[in-house]
């Protein structure tokens, strides 16, 4: 099942093939949790928002139309549950905070070389330089730059003109680059 695109997979799942779906999910679970996260800040949260979206999917799959892309289908639905997870979190006190330097979105990489040590520091540079920035820029950083979506799949999924989402996009990365040259001064030196 995994040399199947993604079209293929989506209609074997919409016939009840249970082994297309579960192919389905394996294969965007990472993006769909790395969306949570970054929404929701919180390894629980966005595993269950994660859980949430592909309810929902499996739900709804026969209403997404043969012609529309499934990723930033599947995307604005992992964005649209983890806002709605911290709208409800908000409601609540949270019972302990996760300080954003523990907190681990992505895979490790394999320990014992140079190299994955100098990726992990980046990694956890680059989370803490995006906690820093205003929450719509952390969005649009999080959809073009990790989610690598287009401009114009994120115009549609934030519902802005594709000349804004352009300039936030511009201004958010001069940001990013800010907050980790201020985390981190010799970065990029």
């Amino acid at each position: 099942m995994t040399n199947l695109d993604t079209d293929q997979l989506l209609e074997l799942c919409r016939q009840g093939d249970d082994l297309a779906w579960e192919a389905l999910v394996r294969r965007f679970q990472g993006r769909v949790f790395s969306v949570a996260w970054h929404y929701t800040r919180n390894k629980e949260e966005a595993r269950d928002a994660a859980q949430d979206v592909f309810i929902q999917v499996y739900r709804k799959l026969d209403e997404l139309d043969q012609g529309r892309a499934f990723v930033p289908w599947l995307l604005r639905i992992a964005r649209n549950r983890s806002i709605d997870r911290l709208r409800r979190e908000n409601v609540r006190t949270p019972e302990t905070e996760v300080p954003v330097d523990e907190a681990q979105p992505m895979a490790a990489p394999e320990p014992g070389t140079d190299e994955a040590v100098w990726h992990d520091d980046r990694r956890r540079l680059l989370d803490r330089a995006l906690a820093t920035m205003s929450e719509g820029y952390r969005e649009l950083i999080v959809l073009k730059e990790i989610q690598e979506m287009k401009l114009e799949e994120i115009a549609d999924l934030l519902g802005l003109p594709i000349g804004t989402v352009k300039s936030r996009s511009h201004r958010a990365r001069i940001a990013l680059a800010e907050a980790v040259r201020e985390l981190d001064p010799s970065y990029g030196a």
